[in-house]
């Protein structure tokens, strides 16, 4: 049986791609790999074993272009009001609160945010499909 075990995207400065998700989600450094020409830094969260794979390429010295491919990652939360406010009050400038309803019925309560590459990230109230 196949484990999903990660996802990579590339970044431009370790320092902060590493600092935005530590301070918005609590991901920590659970490895990192310096190679010839880049770095592979691999964070995680206490909860699962999935991990973010940041790709630090050393002759990069421009953004990458995200493109119309991306879609996002998504990361689930017990209180979704109070990591709204908590990321709000850390100035990583969240979007605004949505809800998006299926056959009458609330489907999932959620926001989004940018790391400082511009990748999207939903922050979804956990429970039912998004645990």
């Amino acid at each position: 049986m196949a484990k999903m075990i990660h996802s990579m995207i590339r970044v431009t400065d370790e320092a902060r791609s590493v600092a935005f998700y530590e301070r918005a989600f609590g991901l920590t450094v659970a490895d990192r790999y310096p190679f010839d020409g880049f770095t592979l830094i691999y964070l995680r969260d206490a909860e699962s074993g999935f991990e973010l794979e940041l790709t630090v390429n050393g002759d990069r010295d421009k953004p990458y272009e995200l493109g119309d491919g991306y879609g996002h990652l998504a990361i689930s939360v017990d209180d979704l009001d109070a990591e709204h406010a908590r990321i709000e009050a850390a100035g990583l400038n969240p979007g605004a609160l949505k809800q998006m309803d299926r056959d009458g019925k609330p489907f999932g309560r959620f926001f989004f945010i940018a790391d400082p590459d511009g990748y999207k990230i939903e922050v979804l109230q956990r429970g039912g499909r998004f645990e």
